[in-house]
């Protein structure tokens, strides 16, 4: 059975500033410690994957970052592959794919997650556009067997049109754009789901005839991962997982196994 196929619970690593951001302090071998110590933690509260993102890096850059941060991140990365038995995914904030999957394939992971991947929204960034025409050729080229987790109406954005949500974009994600699975989230980092607007996602989905998970990618926590996964087939969860359920706070494994026990009498 693959990651996708098993309702998993994704736990986020949420990487420092790294070298070159505005709030780098200065002590680059502190934030691999750090990510090594939740990595550690969120294996051991029994996630079934975890994915490393370069949460401390704001402002972020659009779609195309520096090599310095491909070479962090993939640093970043083997620290945290190295530090579990689970699948590994990478995020490159805010959208470049190109890197997720340059970064993937040298440490070996298993996916990656793909913000903007169809279609066009209007970010703190400015506009970006997806770029699933060079991010599928390129997972093509490199013969990478790396899952793309593709967000639909993704968080911290708003659609450049008149598309509304469960509009032929969800769909145009999977048969166009060749996603492996859909994330659904909030409007913002730990904002959670609408529970109707993820049931649109996946009657659409159904509608199409389409084989593709649909997850929750924010919000999610133990009170609500429950009903969430009645409905959806998989989460990916930050904010609920840290001490004191603060998104800038490390990783709390009692945290974490509550909310894997809760999905678990679902599952």
């Amino acid at each position: 059975m693959t990651l996708l196929e098993s309702d998993p619970v994704i736990g986020m690593v949420h990487l420092d500033a790294l070298p070159g951001a505005p709030k780098f302090d200065g002590d680059r071998e502190a934030t691999f410690r750090a990510a090594r110590r939740d990595a550690r933690r969120l294996a051991a509260g029994g996630v079934d994957a975890v994915m490393v993102e370069n949460f401390g890096d704001a402002p972020f850059y659009p779609d195309d970052v520096p090599k310095h941060v491909v070479a962090s991140m993939t640093r970043a990365a083997t620290v945290v592959a190295d530090e579990v038995g689970v699948p590994v995914g990478v995020n490159v904030l805010r959208n470049d794919s190109l890197a997720d999957l340059a970064v993937a394939q040298a440490v070996g992971a298993d996916f990656v997650r793909a913000n903007v991947h169809v279609g066009a929204r209007v970010t703190d960034q400015g506009v970006i556009e997806g770029r699933a025409h060079e991010v599928m050729r390129e997972r093509e080229r490199l013969g990478a067997d790396v899952s793309v987790l593709a967000d639909h109406d993704v968080k911290h954005s708003a659609p450049l049109g008149t598309e509304s949500f469960v509009a032929e974009s969800m769909a145009d994600g999977v048969e166009r754009g060749l996603a492996d699975a859909t994330v659904v989230t909030g409007v913002g980092t730990g904002r959670g789901v609408d529970l109707s607007d993820l049931e649109a996602v996946v009657a659409r989905r159904d509608e199409y005839e389409l084989d593709t998970p649909v997850l929750v990618g924010s919000g999610v926590t133990s009170d609500t991962v429950g009903e969430i996964l009645e409905t959806a087939d998989g989460v990916v969860v930050g904010t609920a997982l840290k001490e004191g359920g603060d998104v800038g706070r490390p990783v709390s494994e009692d945290r974490v196994e509550a909310l894997v026990a809760a999905a678990d009498e679902v599952r």
